[in-house]
Protein backbone atom coordinates (compact mmCIF):
# COMPACT_ATOMS: atom_id res chain seq x y z
CA UNK A 1 0.00 0.00 0.00
CA UNK A 2 1.23 3.47 -0.84
CA UNK A 3 0.84 6.20 1.77
CA UNK A 4 1.62 9.79 0.82
CA UNK A 5 2.88 11.98 3.65
CA UNK A 6 2.68 15.77 3.34
CA UNK A 7 4.20 18.33 5.72
CA UNK A 8 3.20 22.00 5.72
CA UNK A 9 3.86 24.95 8.02
CA UNK A 10 0.72 27.06 7.66
CA UNK A 11 2.26 30.33 8.89
CA UNK A 12 -0.06 31.60 11.62
CA UNK A 13 -2.81 29.18 10.76
CA UNK A 14 -3.12 30.49 7.23
CA UNK A 15 -5.40 33.09 8.76
CA UNK A 16 -3.12 36.04 9.61
CA UNK A 17 -0.05 37.81 8.32
CA UNK A 18 3.18 38.29 10.27
CA UNK A 19 1.79 41.31 12.11
CA UNK A 20 -1.38 39.56 13.20
CA UNK A 21 -3.66 41.20 10.65
CA UNK A 22 -6.42 39.05 9.11
CA UNK A 23 -5.15 37.37 5.96
CA UNK A 24 -7.06 34.33 4.73
CA UNK A 25 -4.46 32.26 2.89
CA UNK A 26 -6.30 29.02 3.57
CA UNK A 27 -7.78 28.69 0.03
CA UNK A 28 -4.23 28.79 -1.40
CA UNK A 29 -2.97 26.34 1.21
CA UNK A 30 -5.89 24.01 0.57
CA UNK A 31 -5.15 24.10 -3.17
CA UNK A 32 -1.48 23.21 -2.54
CA UNK A 33 -2.37 20.37 -0.19
CA UNK A 34 -5.16 18.95 -2.38
CA UNK A 35 -2.81 18.87 -5.37
CA UNK A 36 -0.37 16.72 -3.35
CA UNK A 37 -3.16 14.24 -2.44
CA UNK A 38 -1.98 13.38 1.07
CA UNK A 39 -3.01 10.32 3.00
CA UNK A 40 -1.39 11.80 6.10
CA UNK A 41 -1.00 15.55 6.58
CA UNK A 42 1.37 16.86 9.26
CA UNK A 43 0.76 20.54 9.97
CA UNK A 44 2.56 23.22 11.97
CA UNK A 45 1.30 26.59 13.17
CA UNK A 46 -2.35 25.58 13.21
CA UNK A 47 -2.91 28.80 15.14
CA UNK A 48 -6.52 29.57 16.11
CA UNK A 49 -7.79 26.33 14.61
CA UNK A 50 -9.35 25.53 17.98
CA UNK A 51 -11.23 28.83 18.28
CA UNK A 52 -14.91 29.52 17.59
CA UNK A 53 -15.92 25.90 17.97
CA UNK A 54 -12.90 24.65 15.99
CA UNK A 55 -14.28 26.48 12.98
CA UNK A 56 -11.06 26.48 10.91
CA UNK A 57 -10.39 22.84 11.74
CA UNK A 58 -13.83 21.91 10.45
CA UNK A 59 -13.24 24.02 7.35
CA UNK A 60 -9.97 22.21 6.67
CA UNK A 61 -11.53 18.78 7.12
CA UNK A 62 -14.30 19.65 4.66
CA UNK A 63 -12.02 21.27 2.08
CA UNK A 64 -9.47 18.43 2.14
CA UNK A 65 -11.85 15.52 2.79
CA UNK A 66 -9.62 14.37 5.65
CA UNK A 67 -10.31 13.39 9.25
CA UNK A 68 -8.34 14.73 12.19
CA UNK A 69 -6.61 13.39 15.28
CA UNK A 70 -7.26 15.29 18.52
CA UNK A 71 -5.43 18.62 18.61
CA UNK A 72 -2.56 18.72 21.12
CA UNK A 73 -1.98 21.45 23.68
CA UNK A 74 0.50 24.20 22.88
CA UNK A 75 2.12 26.70 25.22
CA UNK A 76 2.78 29.05 22.31
CA UNK A 77 -0.49 28.57 20.43
CA UNK A 78 1.51 27.38 17.39
CA UNK A 79 0.09 23.89 17.66
CA UNK A 80 0.77 20.97 15.33
CA UNK A 81 -1.97 18.81 13.84
CA UNK A 82 -2.41 15.51 12.04
CA UNK A 83 -5.12 14.97 9.42
CA UNK A 84 -5.53 11.65 7.60
CA UNK A 85 -7.50 9.87 4.89
CA UNK A 86 -9.74 7.24 6.44
CA UNK A 87 -10.16 5.42 3.12
CA UNK A 88 -6.43 4.67 3.18
CA UNK A 89 -5.59 4.24 6.86
CA UNK A 90 -8.88 3.55 8.59
CA UNK A 91 -9.38 5.09 12.02
CA UNK A 92 -6.49 5.81 14.33
CA UNK A 93 -5.95 3.37 17.19
CA UNK A 94 -3.88 5.62 19.47
CA UNK A 95 -3.33 9.34 19.72
CA UNK A 96 -1.01 10.80 22.34
CA UNK A 97 0.41 14.16 23.27
CA UNK A 98 1.81 13.17 26.64
CA UNK A 99 4.72 15.49 27.51
CA UNK A 100 3.81 17.82 24.63
CA UNK A 101 3.74 20.72 27.07
CA UNK A 102 7.40 20.02 27.84
CA UNK A 103 8.07 21.60 24.44
CA UNK A 104 7.55 25.15 23.20
CA UNK A 105 5.01 24.44 20.46
CA UNK A 106 3.77 20.95 21.37
CA UNK A 107 3.44 17.81 19.26
CA UNK A 108 0.97 15.02 18.50
CA UNK A 109 1.56 11.30 17.86
CA UNK A 110 -1.03 9.13 16.09
CA UNK A 111 -0.84 5.39 15.31
CA UNK A 112 -2.73 3.25 12.79
CA UNK A 113 -3.12 -0.47 12.19
CA UNK A 114 -1.89 -1.16 8.65
CA UNK A 115 -2.53 -4.52 6.94
CA UNK A 116 0.64 -6.57 6.67
CA UNK A 117 2.55 -4.74 9.40
CA UNK A 118 3.22 -6.58 12.68
CA UNK A 119 3.13 -3.32 14.67
CA UNK A 120 1.30 0.02 14.31
CA UNK A 121 2.46 2.66 11.86
CA UNK A 122 2.93 5.91 13.79
CA UNK A 123 3.03 9.50 12.61
CA UNK A 124 4.22 12.45 14.69
CA UNK A 125 3.83 16.13 13.86
CA UNK A 126 6.28 18.38 15.70
CA UNK A 127 7.74 21.88 15.59
CA UNK A 128 11.05 22.42 17.37
CA UNK A 129 11.85 25.42 19.56
CA UNK A 130 13.18 28.21 17.30
CA UNK A 131 15.15 30.10 19.95
CA UNK A 132 17.68 27.65 21.35
CA UNK A 133 19.65 24.91 19.62
CA UNK A 134 20.21 23.30 23.01
CA UNK A 135 16.46 23.24 23.66
CA UNK A 136 15.85 21.83 20.17
CA UNK A 137 18.14 18.87 20.91
CA UNK A 138 15.98 17.96 23.92
CA UNK A 139 12.75 18.41 21.97
CA UNK A 140 14.03 16.31 19.06
CA UNK A 141 14.91 13.47 21.43
CA UNK A 142 11.53 13.70 23.16
CA UNK A 143 9.65 13.73 19.86
CA UNK A 144 11.67 10.78 18.55
CA UNK A 145 11.04 8.76 21.69
CA UNK A 146 7.31 9.46 21.86
CA UNK A 147 6.93 8.51 18.19
CA UNK A 148 8.46 5.12 19.10
CA UNK A 149 5.79 4.57 21.76
CA UNK A 150 3.77 2.12 19.65
CA UNK A 151 6.64 0.34 17.91
CA UNK A 152 9.56 0.75 15.52
CA UNK A 153 7.56 1.96 12.48
CA UNK A 154 7.45 5.73 12.85
CA UNK A 155 7.38 8.89 10.73
CA UNK A 156 8.22 12.30 12.21
CA UNK A 157 7.57 15.45 10.21
CA UNK A 158 7.38 19.17 10.67
CA UNK A 159 9.25 22.43 10.94
CA UNK A 160 12.55 21.45 12.57
CA UNK A 161 13.79 25.07 12.60
CA UNK A 162 17.47 24.07 12.30
CA UNK A 163 19.81 22.84 9.58
CA UNK A 164 19.50 19.19 8.51
CA UNK A 165 22.06 16.55 9.44
CA UNK A 166 23.99 17.05 6.19
CA UNK A 167 23.84 18.87 2.89
CA UNK A 168 24.36 22.41 1.63
CA UNK A 169 24.98 25.14 4.17
CA UNK A 170 22.16 27.60 4.86
CA UNK A 171 22.05 30.90 2.99
CA UNK A 172 23.35 33.04 5.84
CA UNK A 173 22.81 36.23 3.85
CA UNK A 174 19.05 35.69 4.09
CA UNK A 175 18.99 35.01 7.83
CA UNK A 176 17.70 37.61 10.23
CA UNK A 177 20.09 38.22 13.16
CA UNK A 178 17.92 36.26 15.58
CA UNK A 179 17.85 33.22 13.27
CA UNK A 180 21.58 33.49 12.67
CA UNK A 181 22.09 33.44 16.43
CA UNK A 182 19.83 30.40 16.89
CA UNK A 183 20.78 28.29 13.89
CA UNK A 184 24.56 28.57 14.03
CA UNK A 185 27.12 27.38 16.55
CA UNK A 186 28.37 29.88 19.09
CA UNK A 187 31.92 31.17 18.81
CA UNK A 188 33.93 33.98 20.36
CA UNK A 189 32.70 37.19 18.67
CA UNK A 190 36.19 38.59 19.06
CA UNK A 191 37.39 35.96 16.58
CA UNK A 192 36.37 37.83 13.44
CA UNK A 193 38.01 35.19 11.24
CA UNK A 194 35.90 32.33 12.59
CA UNK A 195 33.73 30.59 10.01
CA UNK A 196 29.99 30.44 10.59
CA UNK A 197 29.00 26.86 11.36
CA UNK A 198 25.42 25.54 11.06
CA UNK A 199 23.94 24.05 14.22
CA UNK A 200 22.98 20.57 13.05
CA UNK A 201 22.84 19.03 16.52
CA UNK A 202 19.06 18.54 16.73
CA UNK A 203 19.09 16.78 13.36
CA UNK A 204 22.01 14.65 14.54
CA UNK A 205 19.96 13.72 17.59
CA UNK A 206 17.15 12.45 15.37
CA UNK A 207 19.70 10.43 13.41
CA UNK A 208 21.22 9.06 16.62
CA UNK A 209 17.71 8.03 17.69
CA UNK A 210 17.42 5.92 14.55
CA UNK A 211 15.62 8.30 12.18
CA UNK A 212 16.59 8.98 8.58
CA UNK A 213 16.09 12.35 6.89
CA UNK A 214 14.04 11.34 3.83
CA UNK A 215 15.36 14.01 1.45
CA UNK A 216 19.00 13.34 2.37
CA UNK A 217 18.52 9.56 2.28
CA UNK A 218 16.94 9.66 -1.18
CA UNK A 219 19.46 12.18 -2.52
CA UNK A 220 22.28 9.83 -1.56
CA UNK A 221 20.49 6.78 -2.94
CA UNK A 222 19.57 8.45 -6.23
CA UNK A 223 22.49 10.84 -6.60
CA UNK A 224 20.04 13.74 -6.91
CA UNK A 225 21.06 16.91 -5.07
CA UNK A 226 17.94 18.76 -6.26
CA UNK A 227 16.09 16.95 -3.48
CA UNK A 228 17.99 19.13 -0.98
CA UNK A 229 16.31 22.38 -1.98
CA UNK A 230 15.45 24.84 0.77
CA UNK A 231 11.91 24.80 2.10
CA UNK A 232 12.10 28.24 3.75
CA UNK A 233 14.01 31.41 2.90
CA UNK A 234 17.41 30.24 4.11
CA UNK A 235 17.47 26.48 4.70
CA UNK A 236 15.76 23.08 4.43
CA UNK A 237 14.13 23.23 7.83
CA UNK A 238 10.86 21.44 6.96
CA UNK A 239 11.58 17.74 6.92
CA UNK A 240 10.26 14.18 7.08
CA UNK A 241 12.24 11.67 9.15
CA UNK A 242 11.54 7.93 9.20
CA UNK A 243 12.82 5.13 11.39
CA UNK A 244 15.28 2.56 10.05
CA UNK A 245 12.74 -0.09 8.95
CA UNK A 246 11.01 2.53 6.77
CA UNK A 247 14.10 4.10 5.18
CA UNK A 248 14.10 2.03 1.99
CA UNK A 249 10.32 2.18 1.71
CA UNK A 250 10.22 5.92 0.94
CA UNK A 251 10.22 7.47 -2.53
CA UNK A 252 8.94 10.35 -4.65
CA UNK A 253 10.09 13.14 -2.35
CA UNK A 254 9.10 16.57 -3.66
CA UNK A 255 8.91 20.20 -2.59
CA UNK A 256 5.47 21.84 -2.89
CA UNK A 257 5.72 25.47 -3.99
CA UNK A 258 2.44 26.40 -5.66
CA UNK A 259 0.54 28.57 -5.05
CA UNK A 260 3.62 30.61 -4.15
CA UNK A 261 1.85 32.94 -1.71
CA UNK A 262 0.22 30.19 0.36
CA UNK A 263 2.83 30.30 3.16
CA UNK A 264 6.35 31.46 3.95
CA UNK A 265 7.28 27.74 3.95
CA UNK A 266 7.12 25.33 1.05
CA UNK A 267 5.35 22.07 1.68
CA UNK A 268 7.04 18.70 1.21
CA UNK A 269 5.72 15.27 0.28
CA UNK A 270 7.00 11.71 0.13
CA UNK A 271 5.52 8.29 -0.54
CA UNK A 272 5.80 5.31 1.78
CA UNK A 273 5.34 1.80 0.39
CA UNK A 274 4.23 -0.36 3.29
CA UNK A 275 5.01 -3.54 1.34
CA UNK A 276 8.74 -2.66 1.44
CA UNK A 277 8.97 -1.93 5.17
CA UNK A 278 11.59 -4.07 6.91
CA UNK A 279 10.00 -6.46 9.43
CA UNK A 280 13.23 -7.90 10.83
CA UNK A 281 14.70 -7.15 14.24
CA UNK A 282 11.43 -5.84 15.69
CA UNK A 283 11.19 -4.71 19.29
CA UNK A 284 8.55 -3.35 21.66
CA UNK A 285 8.67 -0.15 23.65
CA UNK A 286 9.61 -0.53 27.31
CA UNK A 287 7.27 1.58 29.37
CA UNK A 288 9.16 1.07 32.63
CA UNK A 289 7.53 1.62 35.99
CA UNK A 290 4.32 3.65 36.21
CA UNK A 291 4.77 7.39 36.51
CA UNK A 292 2.46 10.17 37.49
CA UNK A 293 0.99 11.93 34.51
CA UNK A 294 1.68 15.64 34.37
CA UNK A 295 -1.31 17.93 34.33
Amino acid sequence: MRIRVVVQNLCRGGLRDGDGNPQDRWPALAARIRAAQPDVLLLNEANEWDLHGHRQLGRAMADLDLDVAPLPPSKSGCRSAILYRTATLGRWTHTSFDLAQETTHGFVVTAFTVPGLPAPLTFAAGHLDPYSGDRAIYEAKLLATRAYRYGPFAVVGGDMNYPPEAGPDPDYSRMRPYNLAARTLLHDPADTDADIQPDRRSAWMLRKAGYHDVAWHLSQRLGDETLLRRTASDDRIDRIHVTGPLADAVSNYQVLEEPADASDHHGIAADLDTDVIDHTNLWTYRTGSPCRRRT
